[in-house]
């Protein structure tokens, strides 16, 4: 069989494992009411979303060295395994512990599948068509975002919510044989130091950091015994964490990664845009449905216009960026946010809900451009060795920026609303408070992407690896 042929068998497969992983968030969210209802757990019903970020989260980082020890086909084989493993528990599940439980393995599973499939295509996709390619697979999530409520709802109303986890199955099995059959990889095959004592840190630091970013504020008061004590042992255990890298002969995270500025300014930005991202996708709808008074239909349409614009914009950016160049594509990108950002602060209560399309349009066209590149370069400047734990650092960025900026925005949001419902003046101010910090990020964001080097050095940097 050629190599085109196997190329192409592969890139379907990881569009399939990317899909499904993409795919769970919002179909998940959708059926929730009725998965609560069904397994009378609303107590438990954050968690189910809460457990599976943290995991996803923890193992992340890990999946991504292990990727570099072992090679790309074990560690994807072994994520989808423990992800169709997990959906199946999840359709199974008789009580919503049991669900909480069953969605912490789906959660491992999917802490491969992510920073697996873009290393991959790094690997096998070359200079300007892994760029097109980022572009393609950058717009998984935007499909899935579109196709997550109406598959959920349609399970849900005519079939068995049980059957969203099932259909994981079918697509799950497809893209693990594709890509077992005809990925070819060629690497070393020696004795590997497996750094156990940084992974058990950093699971340690990460998990009470996750535990109280999602619980602070709701079920526990930030400045609570049980809060304090969280975020005190994650500061101790990521010094020690830091302490091993240093001496580790395989380290997890090699210290050397965070001496690349590219790598460096493609965290930072990370961080920071996709914070905003979830800043935008919670509260967007709350408005529109609160102080427009706007069905819930109706604010999930309002959404709808980002998820359109991010794929268009990353297709384009993945097919132009090599000629207008790496940095100057996502400055336009950053500038192209922090205008959507602006916007958004000077929304009031009377701005009509047309604004709110034009926002969430230029929002998703600037992070299709912002987005795309940085996933590129960020595999250009590291070798075959790092590309995985390259992956997977810029994916938990990702992850923790919104984590992070889901902690920090309910936290402005309740200190406005005081009463239960809120009122909408008070809503109107609290989602006014929150929309201002965003401007502030966005405008944070773009300062971070002007440190980038120019293109010249990138590319300079790339045809080095």
């Amino acid at each position: 069989m050629s190599k085109s042929t196997n190329i192409a068998m592969v890139t379907a497969g990881l569009l399939a494992a990317l899909f499904i992983g993409a795919l769970d968030v919002t179909v998940v969210a959708t059926a929730m009411p009725r998965i609560s209802e069904d397994l009378q757990g609303m107590s438990l019903m954050s968690w189910v979303f809460s457990i599976y970020t943290l995991t996803t989260c923890v193992t992340t980082p890990i999946f991504g060295k292990l990727t570099d020890l072992f090679g790309r086909k074990l560690v994807f084989a072994i994520g989808v395994v423990l992800f169709v493993l997990g959906s199946v528990l999840c359709g199974l599940a008789e009580s919503m512990t049991a669900l909480v439980l069953f969605r912490a393995v789906q959660g491992i599973g999917a802490g491969a599948l992510n920073p697996v499939c873009f290393t991959i295509v790094g690997d096998i996709f070359p200079g300007e068509k892994r760029a097109r390619m980022m572009g393609v697979f950058g717009s998984v999530w935007s499909v899935a975002g579109l196709l997550g409520p109406l598959v959920g709802g349609y399970f849900v109303d005519y079939v068995n919510w049980r059957w969203i986890f099932f259909i994981n199955v079918p697509i799950g099995i497809a893209a693990l044989v594709l890509v077992v059959i005809f990925l070819h990889e060629r690497f070393e095959r020696k004795r590997k130091s497996i750094d156990y004592l940084g992974a058990l840190t950093f699971t340690v630091s990460l998990s009470t950091l996750m535990y109280a970013l999602l619980s602070g504020g709701e079920q526990h008061p930030w400045d609570s015994p049980l809060i304090v004590v969280l975020m005190a042992a994650a500061v101790l255990f990521l010094v020690l964490f830091l302490w091993v890298e240093r001496r580790a002969e395989e380290p997890m995270m090699p210290p050397a990664i965070f001496k690349i500025r590219v790598m460096n300014v493609a965290n930072v930005s990370g961080f920071l845009a996709f914070s905003v991202t979830t800043g935008m996708m919670v509260y967007a709808p709350v408005w529109i449905q609160s102080v427009l008074g706007h069905s819930a239909t109706g604010s999930g349409f309002t959404v709808m216009p980002m998820s359109l614009a991010w794929p268009l914009a990353a297709t384009i950016v993945g097919r132009i960026m090599y000629r207008v160049g790496i940095k100057a594509s996502v400055v336009f990108g950053s500038l192209v946010v922090l205008a959507a950002g602006v916007w958004l602060a000077a929304m009031t209560a009377d701005s009509p809900y047309a604004y709110w399309v034009g926002v969430m349009v230029l929002f998703g066209f600037g992070m299709g451009f912002v987005s795309t590149p940085s996933a590129v370069i960020i595999q250009s400047v590291v070798g075959w060795e790092m590309r995985g734990v390259a992956n997977a650092t810029n994916s938990l960025m990702r992850s923790l920026g919104q984590t992070v900026g889901v902690a920090v925005f309910g936290t402005i949001f309740n200190h406005y609303v005081t009463t239960d419902p809120g009122t909408k003046p008070e809503l109107a101010a609290g989602m006014h408070a929150i929309f201002v910090l965003l401007a502030a990020i966005t405008a944070a964001n773009l300062i971070a992407v002007l440190f980038l080097p120019g293109h010249a050095k990138v590319m300079a940097q790339q045809k080095s690896h």
